[in-house]
């Protein structure tokens, strides 16, 4: 049997802030992906697809800095969604250097459709926390990633609040 003097890193491990968000962050993505298993959409499509909805033609690095990416997973992201023709990506008019990017017809469907998985996958990951904890939760996450915007490698364009 371990010595509990081997289990203390452990702890300190298991306790860290880095950890405890990147465990988050995995079973957040497992949840929505598991909802979202028969349109086969991860939660980066799903959020260049909603970033897309609202902004048609966005260029792809305004696109990777709305949904805090680096360049290089967002057009990973793009490859997969034009793959499945769910977006068309163009020249920009009057900059051809500069790629915009549009859903389809078959990226506005899929989209739509998502919106019920998402929102189970959503309320799943929620439904441990008690409303007050939820939005308490959403508060320390905005505060925290606004508060460290500046370090990320990727800047974050935030939504307007309501």
């Amino acid at each position: 049997m371990p010595s509990r003097k081997n289990n203390e890193p452990l702890s300190r491990l298991y306790a860290r802030p880095g950890f405890l968000l990147r465990r988050a962050h995995q079973i957040s993505a497992a949840v929505f992906e598991d909802a979202c298993r028969e349109l086969q959409l991860t939660p980066a499509q799903f959020g260049a697809l909603t970033v897309l909805e609202a902004h048609p033609g966005l260029g792809q690095s305004s696109l990777a800095r709305a949904l805090g990416f680096d360049k290089v997973t967002v057009l990973r992201v793009l490859r997969g969604l034009q793959g499945r023709g769910l977006v068309q990506r163009a020249p920009a008019e009057g900059n051809k250097r500069n790629i915009s990017v549009v859903l389809t017809p078959a990226g506005e469907r899929i989209l739509k459709e998502a919106q019920k998985p998402a929102e189970a996958a959503y309320k799943r990951l929620m439904a441990p926390l008690s409303r007050p904890q939820q939005k308490q939760l959403l508060d320390l996450l905005q505060l925290l990633t606004g508060e460290l915007e500046d370090e990320a490698r990727a800047a974050f364009i935030p939504p307007h609040s309501a």
